[in-house]
C-alpha cells in the first residue's frame, strides 16, 4: 500500500511516500565552511551554454567541482530523473520544472533546502518562490527563471481596425467581436486546447489555486471560480465564433501570425523566439502590453513556464549542491552568464537588470524587458500538485472535445478535475473534502 503524508507549514511541511520508512531528514544547511574533502557534483540541465556557467564556478571552487550534463529537457527529463532517483543513482542537482517539482517532492526524491535557501529568499517575488514550495513551510529548489505572461499584439493592425488595447478581458471579447465585423478573415486570437500550461497561467493570473494543502491532505480544485469564470469567458467567444479554435505551434497558428490572420497572442516572455521563427514577415509590428485584468485597474499575470534546480534527496553532498544552487541563480556573475549564453529570463529580481538590450525581434520596443519585470511583480502565488501531467492530459482531451462541439468549458473543468482526484485517490493521497 501505497502512503503520503504532507505536514502543513506549521507542521514542518514533508512530503512522504512509500510505506517501508518514515520521512527522510533532507534538509541541507547552508554549507559557509570548505568541504573536508573535493566534491563532484553533477548537474542535469537543458540550459545553453551551462558548461560556461558551471566552468565559473569550478575555477573558484575547487574543492566542489560541478559536471554538467545536457538533458532533453521537459516530461522526458521529468521522467529520467525520477527513475534514477528510484534507482538510487539520480544526479546531484536537477534542473526542475515548476510544474514537475511536486512529483520529484511526492517520490521523495529532493532535499528540502530551506537553510540554504533562507539567505536568499528575498531575491524571489512571492509567485515564483511559491512554486518551489509547495505552499509549505520546505523549499525544494532555487528558482531560475520564470515565464511571466503579457498580452503580445499586432499594433499596426490594431490601428487598422480601429481598436485600443485592452486593458480588461471584457474589452479584449469586446474587440475580438469589432475585428470579426471589420474582417471575417481575421481573429482577434484564438483558444488552444492543446497548451494547458498557457491555460493554467491565465487560470493563475484569475486567481486560481489548483492544488493546495488543508491539514496534511491535498486539496484540489481544478474547477475554482476563478478557473470556472476564465473557462467560461473563453468557450463563450468560441461559442460565439469571435476567436478561433487553432492551436499553438501548428503549422495553420504559424501562418496565420505571418499573415496577419491573428492579432494577439496571450504569452509568456519566451515569445519573441517563435513570433521570430513562425512570424519573420511581422518583425517590427508587434507590441507589448499586459495581460488583459479581470477587475479595472488590476495588475495580475501568471507563469507559463520556468524551471528551479533542485538537489536530490539521494545526494550524499546535498550541503555543496544547495550552496552551488543558490550561487548559479543569485551570483550576479553566474545570472549575467545564464542571461547571455542561457538566453533565459532570471527568476531573481535582481536579474532583469542584466537583460539591457530587447529580444532582435523587439528591437524597436526598447522598454521591452522593463514592461516583463513589472509584469513579473504581479504574479500571483501558484502551487501545482503532484500529478500534473495527468490533469494537463485530461485538459487536452476534455478541451479538444469542447472546442470541437462548442460546449460547455465549466464542463470540461469538471472532467478534469475528476480525473485529477481519481488519479491522487488511487495513488495514495489524502484528498482534503
Amino acid at each position: 500500500m501505497r502512503m503520503n503524508r504532507l505536514a502543513a507549514a506549521a507542521l514542518a511541511a514533508a512530503l512522504v511516500t512509500g510505506c517501508s520508512g518514515g520521512a527522510q531528514d533532507t534538509a541541507a544547511p547552508a554549507d559557509t565552511a570548505a568541504p573536508a574533502e573535493n566534491v563532484r557534483l553533477t548537474f542535469w540541465n537543458w540550459v545553453p551554454g551551462m558548461d560556461k556557467v558551471v566552468a565559473v564556478w569550478n575555477k573558484a571552487n575547487p574543492s566542489i567541482q560541478v559536471v554538467s550534463s545536457t538533458q532533453a529537457g521537459g516530461d522526458d527529463a521529468a521522467t529520467k530523473f525520477l527513475t534514477a532517483a528510484k534507482a538510487g543513482n539520480p544526479p546531484d542537482l536537477m534542473q526542475a520544472e515548476y510544474q514537475a517539482l511536486p512529483s520529484f517532492v511526492a517520490a521523495d526524491a529532493v532535499a528540502d533546502i530551506k537553510a540554504a535557501a533562507e539567505p536568499v529568499r528575498q531575491e524571489f517575488g512571492e509567485g515564483v518562490w511559491g512554486l518551489v514550495t509547495l505552499g509549505t513551510e520546505a523549499v525544494y529548489g532555487i528558482p531560475q527563471d520564470s515565464g511571466p505572461m503579457m498580452l503580445y499584439y499586432r499594433a499596426d493592425l490594431f490601428d487598422t481596425y480601429g481598436i485600443e488595447v485592452p486593458r480588461t478581458w471584457q474589452e479584449y471579447a469586446e474587440a475580438a467581436r469589432t475585428v470579426r465585423k471589420k474582417d471575417p478573415k481575421v481573429f482577434l486570437g484564438t483558444f488552444s486546447s492543446k497548451d494547458p500550461g498557457s491555460f493554467a497561467g491565465l487560470a493563475q493570473q484569475a486567481g486560481a489555486q489548483w492544488w493546495s494543502i488543508s491539514g496534511e491532505a491535498w486539496k484540489v480544485a481544478v474547477n475554482d471560480e476563478p478557473t470556472t469564470k476564465m473557462a467560461d469567458f473563453w468557450g463563450g467567444l468560441v461559442k460565439e465564433g469571435v476567436i478561433d479554435t487553432m492551436p499553438y505551434f501548428t503549422p495553420e497558428w504559424n501562418k496565420a501570425l505571418n499573415d496577419g490572420k491573428l492579432l494577439t497572442w496571450p504569452s509568456a516572455v519566451w515569445a519573441p523566439g517563435p513570433l521570430a521563427s513562425n512570424a519573420p514577415k511581422a518583425k517590427g509590428k508587434w507590441a507589448i502590453a499586459p495581460l488583459p485584468q479581470w477587475n479595472a485597474g488590476e495588475n495580475h499575470t501568471g507563469f507559463w513556464g520556468g524551471s528551479a534546480v533542485a538537489v536530490a534527496a539521494a545526494s550524499k553532498h546535498q550541503q555543496a549542491a544547495a550552496k552551488f544552487a543558490t550561487w548559479l541563480n543569485t551570483d550576479p556573475e553566474a545570472l549575467g552568464l545564464l542571461v547571455k549564453e542561457g538566453a533565459i529570463y532570471p527568476a531573481a529580481t535582481k536579474g532583469t537588470s542584466l537583460l539591457t538590450e530587447p529580444p532582435a525581434y523587439f528591437s524597436d520596443v526598447p522598454d521591452f524587458w522593463k514592461q516583463a519585470a513589472a509584469n513579473t511583480a504581479g504574479a500571483r502565488g501558484f502551487t501545482f500538485g503532484p500529478n500534473v501531467n495527468v490533469a494537463y492530459n485530461a485538459y487536452k482531451d476534455a478541451f479538444d472535445k469542447a472546442t470541437a462541439d462548442k460546449s460547455s468549458f465549466a464542463d470540461a473543468l469538471v472532467e478534469i478535475q475528476d480525473a485529477t482526484v481519481a488519479d491522487m485517490t488511487k495513488s495514495g493521497f489524502q484528498i482534503a473534502q
